[in-house]
């Protein structure tokens, strides 16, 4: 099996580069007219699939609105990731899951593994110490699976981390960055990814990144297409990932109205693969 960075970029060149999230909060049930429990939930997740399987590089359930119902829900998330990938769609588990030693080990067997939640790639935080991750890096590249690295976040809390700025010059968000680019090294496209919000007003250096760049925060939140040309490099556009879930998921429950959007977003963002 090719790699996960070499899987992302292909799909990313045949459907273009979106990212949907499949995000089912209580907001969005109520407008689609389901109930706020695990029928309704399911019925959610399954648009979601036949919506978007075979038409996006990737699909990113946000794993807390399922993790919410319990054991039910967490069935339904074993569900959706099986169908998504068994229809041949790429799937990022937004677990955001970051720990050490053999919790970290257990975390990335249970996303990065073949039990029921095994996932394409997942999102990791990096807080307690890149070097935390290794676990989750370990299994990711002896899997062909991927990571996404939390580097530079859009939400105001974050700055007041990672923008610190250590003894070398760089900011902790760059430091981040920069050791996702060592784990990169000599990949013809690396599999480890890094998260940066695309409504931030300026982004670390990524020149160096040689992998995926999850851009969160198109859409709803107010970032678009001239958000990321003004974030990012020329060079690094064909890595960008503009990452939407509002946006789209307001459209349901309507499949067809789903897919519309995801079409009029691709367009928006074929730049990007140019």
């Amino acid at each position: 099996m090719t790699t996960f960075g070499v899987r992302l970029r292909n799909a990313m060149r045949e459907h273009g580069p979106l990212c949907v999230g499949i995000d089912p909060h209580p907001p969005l049930l109520r407008a689609w007219g389901l109930t706020e429990d695990i029928a309704g939930l399911k019925v959610f997740a399954d648009a979601c699939v036949d919506a978007f399987a075979g038409r996006v590089a990737l699909v990113k359930p946000q794993v807390a609105f399922f993790e919410t119902y319990g054991s039910g829900g967490i069935m339904v998330l074993e569900e959706t990731i099986g169908a998504l990938r068994e229809a041949g769609t790429l799937v990022l588990a937004d677990a955001k899951r970051g720990d050490i030693g053999s919790t970290m080990d257990a975390y990335a067997h249970a996303w990065l593994g073949d039990g029921p939640l095994g996932s394409d790639a997942v999102t990791v935080s990096p807080y307690l110490g890149f070097g935390s991750l290794a676990p989750a890096l370990d299994l990711a590249k002896a899997n062909n699976r991927g990571v996404f690295v939390l580097s530079a976040t859009s939400n105001p809390e974050g700055a007041e981390l990672q923008r610190i700025t250590g003894p070398d010059g760089r900011t902790i968000a760059q430091r981040m960055v920069d050791d996702a680019a060592a784990a990169n090294a000599g990949a013809e496209f690396g599999s480890v990814g890094v998260v940066v919000g695309a409504t931030l007003t300026e982004a670390p250096d990524l020149s160096a990144l040689n992998g995926p760049i999850l851009m969160p925060g198109v859409g709803a939140q107010g970032g678009g297409a001239d958000s990321l040309r003004k974030l990012l490099p020329e060079s690094a556009l064909a890595a960008a990932v503009p990452a939407v879930s509002r946006e789209v998921l307001k459209s349901g429950p309507s499949v067809s109205a789903l897919q519309a959007s995801v079409a009029q977003l691709t367009e928006e963002f074929a730049f990007l693969q140019r």
